[in-house]
């Protein structure tokens, strides 16, 4: 039997088939949960409509996340399909493009620094609080995406690593708040993937290469793959595993230096 059978899971932040949170999507459909969806604006609503509708969903709702009215109206409309769900998917980040330009302390503004922590990981915060109520009881999970540049420097992630940061200590906060509730939540850490949002770093292109170059597995990782851990992590197979970055990255994160990349002079 799949192991998300009988699970409901709100996916929050799905933007494009090139997406994580579509893998994690997907791969929550193909282990037999039932879906709903949320878009930012009316311009995203008939792509987020055609995506749920691929996966047997008719349930999307707007949600920006940057106001907590629209989150209060989140769940609120969400009541009207279900009375309780089972997982929650944050899959939201965002920091303005010139704050993605150049190095850090060139690029950062206080304006930037703020949106930047608000949308990323504030964000998952509030999002858990308003969800709360439908989770108790149900063995939930909540389940977030992160990035190496949360604990290493990466060239033009800049604000994006201070805010992915933030989020991992989210992660670790919110285990402990809602642990006494059986509610668990953790984060997957991704490798680069060719997403909309890795379109606003300067030099992924080159970043990619020596990644594929670097990793143990000599290749990058793909959303679905992603999308299997996250899965995973959001079952019952994983109602140990609390408070945890799970990295999905082909080894990335374990590597000091790589004979690939050693060249005989």
């Amino acid at each position: 039997m799949a192991f998300l059978q009988g699970k409901r899971a709100l996916i929050i932040g799905v933007a494009s088939e090139r997406s994580i949170a579509w893998g994690i999507a997907q791969a929550m459909h193909r282990e037999g949960a039932e879906l709903a969806f949320t878009y930012q604006n009316d311009k995203l609503k008939p792509r987020v409509e055609k995506y749920a509708a691929k996966l047997g969903s008719s349930i999307t709702l707007p949600c920006d996340v940057s106001t907590d009215q629209q989150i209060t109206t989140l769940f609120e409309g969400l009541a009207q399909h279900w009375s309780s769900f089972d997982i929650l998917v944050h899959a939201v980040a965002y920091a303005p493009r010139d704050q993605l330009d150049g190095s850090y302390l060139d690029a950062v503004t206080r304006e930037g620094f703020l949106i930047a922590h608000e949308i990323s990981s504030y964000s998952f915060a509030a999002l858990a609080k308003a969800a709360q109520p439908f989770m108790q009881g149900r063995q939930a999970a909540l389940l977030t995406l992160s990035y190496i540049g949360a604990v290493r420097s990466m060239p033009g992630y800049n604000v994006m690593g201070l805010a992915k940061a933030s989020l991992e200590a989210n992660v670790r906060y919110l285990a402990q708040s809602l642990g006494p509730q059986g509610i668990r939540v953790n984060a997957v850490s991704a490798g680069p993937i060719k997403t909309l949002a890795a379109a606003g770093i300067g030099g992924f292109r080159k970043m990619m290469a020596y990644y594929e170059k670097a990793v143990p597995l000599g290749r990058g990782v793909t959303t679905l793959e992603v999308g299997n851990t996250a899965a995973f992590l959001c079952s019952d197979l994983a109602s140990g595993i609390t408070g945890e970055i799970t990295y999905v990255d082909a080894g990335f994160n374990t590597v000091g230096l790589s004979d690939r990349l050693l060249v005989d002079d």
